[in-house]
């Protein structure tokens, strides 16, 4: 089994390229199969849950054609099938933007319950609640959920809660259903965004995206278009806390900014200097890092996807930090493989008490799921010593050629598959 081998305290220097988002590539994918013509969809991200929509809609009969690794041509016309099934997407998360797609397109959809990440209760309520609201009958059986409708209709739906997978799978649907949806108590994040503006570059009428209430006007049927999906905020953030636990100095290009002022924010907090361009982001380390707290929101407060990523800098910082999450009750299982490492963390419900240590030692750790996974490679990047990192699987998930672009910034970081490899690693940075 693959694991990264990783010889820290080397701070990180230098240049670095973000990738696609791959929260916002899933469900672009999903909805790509709902126009009848060909979809060039451009920075796509070259990581496993990508791979695998991929292969969900070509099973389904959709035409898929890789024009390199990060662009893919779509064509819906050749359909054949509303039932999307089989191991591999039963382990993405976002297998269920394929509901929204196939029945806003078919008003026909049975797709396996979703899998993704133990971080916590993902119910998909919310999702099931707009979809009736829309005039579908929805039934969940043999691990599947089913919806089927005579015809969509606009309605008014209003959320409980602030949910982005449930906010996107509505606007797919109600993209063709007759009339006009709002949505109240929609989710902001920039991928919900993103997804409007790709839905309405195939001819749908979304208004208000990134705002509260999303208005969605049905229409006929969507086009051809070509799209290129925006910087990934997360996989941004990872490289600049990155930068802060190792007390190195890190340009990561490609980004919007914008998308990265809770991360930012957090960043100054601690200490470090924070540069901003118009598509790049400079972080320069500061020691010591300072004690501060957080709490996790939707967008615009601060993701709970760089919560681990946190975690790992103010495990580093002077004095005591907290971390409350306010998302995912799972989101700290890192906590444990962390404490191997040398770091002094309390979890108390769903809050960390966090008290600063001078450095982390090299250990044996797992990755226990995509973020939490991605976190303990930083820790790994700033210890002292050699640190392993098994189940990078769920790393490869959401981050491509992670390894990869750490060693561009100077970082001691190999992919290994045998104990045989991880001493040749051993011998060759000794």
């Amino acid at each position: 089994m693959d694991q990264y081998v990783i010889k820290g305290g080397n701070p990180l220097c230098g240049e670095i390229e973000i990738g696609g988002a791959k929260n916002a590539a899933l469900a672009i994918l999903a909805a790509a199969v709902m126009a009848d013509e060909t979809i060039t969809i451009e920075n796509l991200p070259n990581v496993r849950d990508i791979n695998v929509m991929l292969q969900a809609i070509e099973n389904i009969g959709a035409h898929v054609e890789r024009v390199d690794i990060h662009t893919v041509r779509i064509n819906g016309s050749f359909v054949h099938g509303y039932t999307v099934d089989n191991e591999y997407i039963r382990k993405i998360r976002a297998s269920y933007y394929l509901l929204g797609a196939l029945l806003g397109k078919y008003n026909n959809a049975e797709v396996a319950l979703p899998g993704g990440c133990a971080i916590g209760s993902r119910p998909i309520d919310l999702h099931l609640k707009g979809f009736r609201a829309l005039g579908a009958d929805v039934e969940i059986r043999h691990g599947m959920v089913a919806a089927s409708a005579k015809e969509l209709r606009g309605t008014h739906i209003y959320l409980d809660k602030v949910s982005v997978g449930a906010t996107i799978n509505i606007m797919m649907a109600a993209a063709l259903a007759k009339g006009r949806t709002t949505i109240e108590n929609a989710a902001k994040e920039p991928h919900v965004v993103d997804v409007a503006n790709f839905l309405n570059c195939m001819g749908a009428s979304i208004r208000g995206a990134g705002t509260d209430v999303i208005r969605i006007s049905g229409v006929e049927k969507l086009h051809k278009a070509e799209y290129s999906i925006i910087p990934d905020q997360i996989e941004a953030g990872t490289f600049m806390f990155a930068a802060a636990a190792t007390g190195g100095d890190v340009t990561v290009k490609n980004v919007i900014p914008k998308h990265l002022e809770a991360t930012t924010a957090k960043l100054l907090e601690v200490g470090c200097r924070v540069e901003e361009f118009d598509d790049a982001v400079r972080v320069i380390a500061c020691h010591p890092l300072h004690h501060t707290q957080v709490t996790t929101l939707p967008y615009p407060g601060f993701p709970t996807d760089m919560q681990p990523q946190m975690g790992i800098v103010l495990g580093l910082s002077s004095g005591t930090s907290t971390i409350t999450e306010s998302i995912f009750e799972n989101r700290f299982k890192y906590v444990d493989e962390l404490a191997k490492m040398g770091a002094n963390i309390k979890v108390e419900g769903n809050i960390a008490i966090i008290y600063g240590v001078d450095r982390y030692t090299g250990a044996r750790v797992s990755a226990p799921d995509l973020r939490a996974g991605a976190a303990l490679v930083i820790a790994g990047l700033a210890a002292e010593g050699i640190t392993i990192v098994d189940d990078i699987y769920y790393i490869e998930r959401g981050y491509e050629a992670f390894d990869e672009k750490f060693r561009k910034l100077g970082g001691l970081i190999q992919k290994v598959s045998s104990e045989k490899e991880v001493q040749k690693f051993k011998l060759k940075i000794s």
